[in-house]
């Protein structure tokens, strides 16, 4: 009885795919591309802003003026400059990006807070970044809070932070750039596969030959595949040695998710890679499907729970959210196998991994067309 995957031809073809990866020298990307993404988007991604310009005209001159003056001076967000100008003056300075904010403290400030009335403060901030602006006036709302419970004592403030008790950028950052690379570096790299023999012409062999739809795609993936794999644990130890993330979870379910994720990335260069006749347009369609939605919605930037409409609905249209949950959990929460979210999330990257092969096994047409 005839094998249905001939296990020696797809040998055959993956030492050839192997060859020609050493050859052209695309195995050095391989490894390059990942590690250098996280590396340089590692130390370059930053959601603090430090050392913001803080002008701060104190009509008040007394104790407690001056106590709000050294939340500010002894917090690491701020570099204070007390001044003497005008409103006017101050607000100029914001224009010529001479400072950033303008902290305004009215006369009558103690006299409030002792009768234990209202009393309100003045703050420009320069909005021309808004997310910048939005995390300065975060910053700025805490410190004034902080000074208002000194003022306040019977009034206590008991805040914990979980997960990342730090609030390192790092650990917030690098997990989210794996499932970044794991998604981009395999597609790109996998969309070239097919395409090039089309412009070379070397596709007519497969067109003549006897090899299956199936044994060609597997032995297309197989040699990406074994070697991506690989970037897991160079990844893992980037994230772990170099940023110094913790790891508090499931190392089986990391290996594990990752190598499902990878097989969607290839899947997704692969049916790119059919579809296309040009590399140039399987690489420029690769890194429209692959980059903007890692960026945008893979929840390391900006949260899911808070996008409406149409951009929630395309969040969980892409693999990436799911696979950046479980890599969170892995590295920051641990909870593992016992959360009913990551089994479910698991079993969506495997639905993904099915469905993208078999549109690959669909669309793939063993004639010229």
């Amino acid at each position: 009885m005839k094998s249905f995957v001939r296990f020696s031809v797809i040998k055959a073809f993956v030492l050839k795919e192997l060859t020609e990866l050493v050859r052209t020298k695309l195995i050095i990307m391989v490894y390059m591309m990942p590690s250098m993404v996280t590396i340089l988007f590692g130390y370059g991604i930053a959601m603090d802003v430090t050392h913001s310009r803080i002008s701060i005209i104190d009509n008040d001159n007394s104790k407690y003026s001056s106590e709000l003056i050294s939340k500010f001076s002894h917090s690491k967000y701020f570099d204070v400059t007390l001044t003497h100008e005008s409103e006017a003056e101050a607000l100029e300075a914001i224009k010529k990006a001479q400072s950033d904010i303008v902290l305004i403290i009215p006369s009558s400030f103690e006299k409030n807070l002792l009768k234990g009335q209202k009393s309100e403060l003045g703050v420009f901030i320069d909005a021309a970044f808004a997310n910048r602006a939005s995390t300065m006036q975060n910053y700025v709302q805490g410190v004034i809070q902080s000074a208002a419970t000194t003022s306040a004592p019977m009034i206590t403030l008991n805040t914990r932070t979980l997960f990342n008790q730090a609030m390192r950028d790092e650990d917030a950052i690098v997990p989210g750039l794996i499932g970044l690379v794991l998604l981009v570096a395999p597609a790109i790299l996998t969309a070239l596969l097919i395409v090039k023999e089309k412009e070379k012409g070397t596709i007519f062999n497969f067109y003549a030959s006897p090899i299956g739809k199936l044994e060609f795609l597997i032995a297309k993936l197989l040699p990406v595949f074994m070697l991506h794999s690989l970037n897991i644990f160079i990844l893992f130890i980037w994230a772990t040695y170099l940023f110094d993330v913790p790891f508090r979870g499931s190392f089986f379910l990391y290996w594990l998710s990752s190598e499902i994720y990878i097989l969607i990335s290839l899947s997704i260069g692969m049916l790119i890679s059919i579809i296309a006749k040009r590399q140039i347009v399987a690489v420029v369609l690769t890194v429209i499907i692959t980059i903007l939605p890692a960026f945008l919605y893979s929840g390391m930037l900006m949260p899911i729970s808070s996008m409406q409409g149409a951009s929630w609905v395309e969040a969980h249209i892409f693999p990436v959210m799911y696979y950046n949950h479980i890599l969170y959990d892995c590295f920051l929460i641990g909870q593992g196998f016992d959360s009913s979210k990551i089994v479910l999330y698991l079993c969506i990257l495997i639905g993904y991994v099915v469905a993208l092969l078999g549109l690959g096994a669909l669309f793939l047409k063993k004639e010229m067309r």
